[in-house]
C-alpha cells in the first residue's frame, strides 16, 4: 500500500512494447545492433507488424509490405513466430511473478503487457521507485526492455507505461495531471466518439477531463462518461489476477533451416542458459531435457537428455546436449528448436574434513554418453528385471543415481548364488532319473545329493519360449573337492549346463 495513504491499492504495469521483436532478439542477441523487422501473415500479402529502433530510423513502418520493406538498403526482415512469443510472454510473466503472485494480464496489439498488485510490497522491495527500478533490471536480464509505470489507478497505469518510456511513479492525486498531456489515441475509443471530439477540438486527455459531466453524458451516454473517468484517472477495476503455470519451454523458429550441428548448438546454448536462469530464480535444477527439433517435410526429431543427479551446469548440459545430437542427428535440415526441461531438486552432499574429494557427477553423464555412442543406445545403463519368469530376463534402463534405502538389514548369514557367465556345458549321467555323475571341461564330479526337477517353462505363445529343469546338486570331484552348483537341462534340445555355484 501507498505509505501516505495506507488504504489505498498500487499497481506497477509492465509495458514491452515491438513483442514480436523482442522475442527475436532474446535468443538472438547477435542482432541487436542491426535494423531487424517482424512480417506477420502469409506469402505474398506479409506485411511489417513490429520493428526495432534501428530499423526505424531506416525507414521502416507499420503495414509496409514485404517488396517495399526489401527496398530498403541493411533492413533486415524474420517471419513472425507467435510460439516463440507465447513462450517469451511466459518468461515475462515468471519474472514479474518474483515481485509480486497477483498479476493481470493488459497486453494490447503487438505489445506484451500485465499489471502488478504491488500493495504491501514496501517491506520486501522498498518504495515504488526502488521496486520499479529492480523489476526494469530483472526484466533486462532475460532479454527484455520494458517501460514501467507505478500508480494507485490500475488504468492509468497502463496507459502511463504504454505512453512512455522508461520508468514514470504517480503520486497518489496526481493521476489526472500525469494523463492529461496524453493523445486521445491512449483511450482506444470507438469511431463515432473519436471522431466526435475530433470536431470538437479535443485532442488531449486532460482537454477530454475537463468538460463537463451532465453535458458530456446528455451527448454521447454513459461510455463517454467511462471515457472522461479514464482520462481524469479515476476510473474504477476489479482487479483479476491470473494464475500462470510453470512450464519450462524454449521454442526458437529458424528463418533458414539449419543443417549444421555448431549452428544448432549456438542456439541451444543460449536457450539452456535461460532454462537454468528460469530453474535457479526458484531454487530449483534440471532434471531432464526433451530435445524436439521440426524437420524439413514436416518430420520431428526427438530426443531426451537425462542426467543421473539434477544439475544446474550450463556447460556440461550443453556438453551433453552435444554428444546427443552427435550420437542421434537429424536426418534433415531443422526448421525450429523447441527445449522442454523438467524441473528436480540438486542433491547435496557434506564431505568430512578429511574425506577425499568425490568425482564431479558430470563426469559420470558425459562418460555414459559416450559410452551409449560407441556401444549403442539399449547397451549401456541400469539392468532392471522383467516381470516375467524367464530366467535372466532384464531390459537396460538410464542410469540415475537411487536414494539409499531404510531398509533393516538381516543379520543372519545367507548363501550366495554366482552365476556362470556364460553357463558351462555339461554331460550328465542319470540314474532314476537323477543326475548321478557330470562332467565338466575339467574333471569328472560324483553327485552325492540331488534336489529336483524344478521346472520353469513359458512364452509358448512366442518364439521366445523356453521349458528347462532344474537341480540343486551337492557333488565331489576326483580331486576330493566338493561343489554345490545348480544343474539345468533344456528339455528343447536336451542339453545341460551348469548355470550357477553356491556359496
Amino acid at each position: 500500500m501507498n505509505p501516505e495513504h495506507p488504504n489505498t491499492p498500487l499497481y506497477a504495469c509492465i509495458h514491452a512494447a515491438e513483442f514480436p521483436v523482442q522475442a527475436l532478439l532474446r535468443l538472438h542477441p547477435e542482432l541487436h545492433s542491426e535494423p531487424l523487422s517482424v512480417l506477420d501473415g502469409k506469402a505474398p500479402l506479409q506485411t511489417v507488424c513490429s520493428f526495432n529502433r534501428h530499423a526505424l530510423l531506416k525507414g521502416a513502418a507499420y503495414g509496409m509490405t514485404r517488396l517495399e520493406a526489401e527496398s530498403i538498403q541493411g533492413l533486415r526482415l524474420a517471419t513472425r513466430s507467435l510460439e516463440g512469443e507465447s513462450t517469451a510472454r511466459v518468461i515475462l510473466m515468471e519474472c514479474a511473478a518474483n515481485f509480486s503472485p497477483r498479476i493481470e494480464e493488459a497486453s494490447e496489439g503487438t505489445a506484451c503487457a500485465c499489471v502488478l498488485d504491488i500493495a504491501g510490497t514496501e517491506r520486501l522491495f522498498g518504495p515504488p521507485q526502488a521496486l520499479a527500478q529492480r523489476l526494469r533490471a530483472a526484466l533486462a536480464s532475460v532479454g527484455f526492455h520494458a517501460s514501467i509505470a507505478v500508480s494507485s489507478n490500475f488504468h492509468t497505469a497502463r496507459m502511463k507505461a504504454a505512453a512512455t518510456r522508461g520508468i514514470t511513479v504517480i503520486p497518489t492525486g496526481q493521476e489526472a495531471a500525469s494523463l492529461a498531456k496524453l493523445p486521445l489515441d491512449a483511450l482506444n475509443l470507438d469511431a463515432h466518439h473519436a471522431e466526435t471530439f475530433v470536431l470538437w477540438g479535443i485532442r488531449t486527455l486532460g482537454e477530454l477531463a475537463a468538460l463537463p459531466e451532465v453535458d458530456l453524458v446528455t451527448r454521447l451516454g454513459q461510455q463517454a462518461l467511462q471515457s472522461r473517468d479514464l482520462a481524469r484517472g479515476a476510473l474504477p477495476h476489479t482487479f483479476q489476477p491470473i494464475e500462470p503455470e510453470f512450464v519450462l519451454t524454449e521454442f526458437c523458429d529458424f528463418e533458414t533451416p539449419v543443417d549444421q550441428a555448431d549452428s544448432l548448438l549456438f542456439v541451444g546454448a543460449r536457450m539452456i542458459d535461460c532454462l537454468v536462469a528460469r530453474a535457479s530464480a526458484r531454487a530449483l535444477s534440471l532434471a531432464s531435457i526433451t530435445v524436439r527439433m521440426a524437420l524439413e517435410g514436416g518430420r520431428i526429431h526427438e530426443r531426451a537428455i537425462r542426467p543421473a543427479l539434477a544439475t544446474a551446469d550450463r556447460k556440461f548440459l550443453l556438453k551433453l546436449l552435444q554428444l546427443e545430437i552427435a550420437a542421434h542427428p537429424p536426418q534433415a535440415a531443422v526448421v525450429a528448436l523447441t527445449l522442454t526441461a523438467q524441473a528436480g531438486q540438486s542433491s547435496k552432499v557434506q564431505l568430512g574434513l578429511f574425506a577425499p574429494q568425490m568425482p564431479e557427477p558430470s563426469r559420470l553423464d558425459v562418460t555414459i554418453a559416450r559410452l551409449k555412442a560407441i556401444a549403442g543406445e539399449k547397451r549401456v545403463g541400469s539392468p532392471v528385471l522383467e516381470d516375467t519368469h524367464r530366467p535372466d530376463a532384464f531390459r537396460m534402463e538410464s542410469f540415475a543415481v537411487a536414494s539409499p534405502s531404510n531398509a533393516p538389514v538381516a543379520d543372519h548369514p545367507r548363501m550366495a548364488l554366482r552365476r556362470m557367465r556364460p553357463p558351462v556345458p555339461v554331460r550328465v549321467v542319470l540314474r532314476d532319473l537323477k543326475p548321478h555323475a557330470f562332467r565338466d571341461r575339467q574333471q569328472n564330479y560324483q553327485v552325492e545329493a540331488a534336489y529336483g526337477p524344478w521346472k520353469n517353462s513359458g512364452g509358448w505363445w512366442s518364439a521366445d519360449d523356453w521349458d528347462a529343469e532344474e537341480w540343486d546338486v551337492l557333488a565331489r570331484g576326483a580331486s576330493g573337492s566338493s561343489l554345490a552348483c545348480l544343474l539345468v537341462r533344456d528339455c528343447r534340445q536336451n542339453q545341460w549346463r551348469l548355470e550357477a555355484l553356491y556359496d
